[in-house]
């Protein structure tokens, strides 16, 4: 099976899941799905979010994701809980369908290694 393949079967067998569990088995999007690892990551599932913070939710997913990639370390969590990190390394240029891709592979690792999907 080609790489590509396998991403998009993953990727699809992801949304699935993901939309049953969150959306009333209506797709989310990629930047819903980004959205959902943010709150993840912080770790306060149980709470309304101000626009800002959905933006720094969604950034904090961003960063994590890309962290496996070398772009982005953890720092440290502030006295909130919020996690923060530093860039390593500048994201190269990349065009819309290219990054989108890029975001796919990323949340399809992040879900294998927490065994969501295989």
């Amino acid at each position: 099976m080609s790489r590509d393949t396998q991403l998009k079967e993953r990727w699809e067998k992801l949304v699935d899941i993901l939309s049953n569990q969150f959306s009333q088995g209506e797709d989310l999007d990629l930047d819903s799905i980004i959205y959902l690892i943010g709150v993840q990551e912080l770790g306060k599932v149980h709470r309304e979010f101000k626009k800002d913070e959905k933006l720094n939710l969604m950034h904090i997913a961003i960063c994590r994701l890309l962290e496996p990639y070398g772009f982005y370390e953890f720092e440290y969590f502030d006295e909130e809980g919020w996690p923060h990190y530093k860039v390593k390394e500048q994201l190269p240029p990349l065009k819309a369908g290219e990054q989108s891709v890029l975001m796919k592979e990323a949340i399809v690792n992040y879900f294998l290694e927490r065994e969501l999907i295989d």
